[in-house]
């Protein structure tokens, strides 16, 4: 009988465990819900993003985000990292995706380049003005194996 109870008990955590990882959303469906506007700078006409409300509640919360790193040849610093939720030949710079698909990701402690899927969790800063940087910024993030 403690046997069946035990092995239950372990059944139901895995389960349960399952239950909780299939439920874990992906960050980029709600970063996709951005729209932009036309603006202005010293140098002419920019597009600048206009974040939903979702996005919105989001800044300054940890989130953790899949994708791959984006190499830049000669460029890749690994405390530094572009993250794309597409795969290099559908990501923003390389093939079909838009800005919403990447972000920037500084990370605490520096990483070694793979082309394999990689997860990371930081807190989300928002970059509406700045066009030398990125619209979605992860600080303090650490790489999650």
């Amino acid at each position: 009988m403690r046997l069946k109870l035990s092995l239950l008990v372990v059944l139901m955590i895995g389960v349960l465990g399952y239950v909780h990882a299939q439920s874990e959303k992906s960050v980029w469906k709600d970063l996709s819900e951005v729209t932009y506007e036309i603006g202005e700078d010293e140098y002419g006409e920019l597009y600048l993003p206009v974040f939903s409300d979702k996005i919105k509640s989001l800044e300054g919360k940890e989130v953790a985000a899949e994708g791959y790193i984006i190499p830049f040849e000669g460029m890749f610093k690994p405390e530094h990292i572009i993250l794309s939720s597409l795969p290099i030949a559908e990501c923003y710079f390389c093939g079909s995706g838009g800005p919403e698909t990447v972000m920037e990701v500084m990370l605490s402690t520096p990483i070694e380049y793979t082309s394999k899927r990689v997860k990371v969790k930081g807190t989300l800063k928002l970059n509406k003005k700045d066009p030398e940087k990125l619209m979605y910024i992860l600080t303090d993030a650490e790489l999650v194996l």
